[in-house]
């Protein structure tokens, strides 16, 4: 069969987990795979296990960044033939309480699992509507019953749950599916990168298991597919019984070791930008007064305090030009860090970036623009 005869699927978020195992089962079931995610290397690692099966194809690409939805949609065009299936995988949460996540963490949550899969939805449209194809959207438990810690998480997927009814209903006339796709608690490293825990003892589901159930979903063009069959039924108990459900997060949470609730407040952030408005770098003789650093990780000084995070480790990191991974910092940090150390720092990487001496490359990675004043020495600091 030549790629043009074959039905083509589009996979982003394919290097682990789900995406990557939707990516195998859909090249054994005959399909012409696009792989889309960040790490190449482990793209290459997925293209040689599938070896020969199917025509194969990766893409290394940050979904939000600005130019993704154009990459995406020539790589499919070239690479598949035809377009059935788009499959909007991608994603990663960052732990913290709502109003304690910067305007950065509020803005990386949106884009990455709402304005992103959009636009490149939007890029996709014309292939779909030729083929009547489906997409599907990776959502959540969370968006119906959401959950202390999960910051913007959880009303960034409660909105990808609303727009994929929206989509449905607006794209019906073209002969398109939309499936809004909600895995349960899957054994991937999504708690790991997030700095998030699911309650002990809660059985976490087989990637294999989930990506077959959600594969056959959107082959049967379903508008919800729930890889775990039970949770459907707790989710309209939480949904009828609002109190209720209150009251089992409120026991589930002080049953957990999850995210630490903070008394310090947030300060006034820096105004929202439009994503893919044009803004000047930093220049490269830019100076700021002495003591900014301090200034900027005033609002987490007590939190910074209570972990042993000096603002010296800090400053070492702050080579300019340097990139910065989030897992590895933490781990040259605390050593094995949990997911409040994981969760601080990635609210620290956050308002260095707001503050100009980061620049994010992707979730997990920043670039340094500048680096840090000379700190006076306290000997408290680590």
């Amino acid at each position: 069969m030549s790629v043009k005869e074959r039905h083509g699927i589009i996979v982003t978020g394919a290097s682990s987990g789900i995406g990557r195992a939707v990516a195998l089962l859909a090249a054994e079931r005959g399909y012409a795979v696009l792989a889309v995610a960040r790490r190449a290397d482990r793209l290459a690692e997925l293209a040689s296990e599938i070896g020969e099966r199917a025509p194969f194809a990766t893409l290394a690409c940050d979904v939000t960044s600005a130019d993704a939805p154009a990459r995406i949609a020539a790589a499919a065009r070239s690479a598949l033939g035809r377009i059935d299936i788009l499959f909007h995988n991608a994603g990663a949460a960052r732990a913290g309480h709502l109003l304690e996540q910067s305007d950065a963490a509020l803005r990386d949550q949106w884009e990455l699992h709402l304005a992103a899969p959009l636009r490149i939805t939007r890029s996709l449209l014309p292939d779909l509507r030729a083929t009547h194809g489906a997409i599907a959207m990776m959502g959540s438990g969370l968006a119906v019953m959401p959950v202390p810690g999960f910051g913007a998480y959880c009303a960034a997927k409660a909105a990808v749950r609303a727009a994929c009814t929206q989509l449905r209903r607006e794209l019906r006339v073209d002969g398109i599916a939309v499936s809004y796709c909600d895995p349960g608690v899957v054994a991937t490293e999504f708690s790991s990168v997030s700095g998030t825990a699911a309650p002990k003892g809660m059985r976490r589901a087989d990637p294999r298991q989930v990506a077959r159930r959600l594969l056959d979903g959107i082959e049967q063009r379903r508008p919800r597919i729930d890889a775990n069959r039970l949770q459907p039924l707790l989710l309209g108990i939480a949904r009828a019984f609002p109190r209720l459900a209150d009251a089992a997060i409120a026991r589930m949470v002080d049953r957990t070791s999850g995210v630490e609730p903070t008394a310090t407040p947030m300060t006034t952030a820096a105004p929202m930008t439009t994503p893919g408005a044009d803004t000047a770098p930093p220049h490269e003789d830019a100076r700021t007064p002495e003591g900014d650093l301090v200034t900027t990780l005033a609002p987490l000084a007590r939190r910074m305090e209570r972990a042993k995070l000096g603002l010296p480790f800090i400053a070492s990191l702050l080579q300019p030009g340097a990139t910065i991974d989030l897992n590895e910092a933490a781990m040259r940090w605390a050593g094995m860090p949990n997911k409040n150390e994981r969760a601080l720092l990635g609210e620290l990487f956050a308002a260095l970036t707001e503050a100009g001496y980061l620049e994010r490359i992707d979730p997990q990675r920043v670039r340094v623009l500048r680096g840090a004043e000379p700190l006076e020495r306290n000997g408290d600091e680590k």
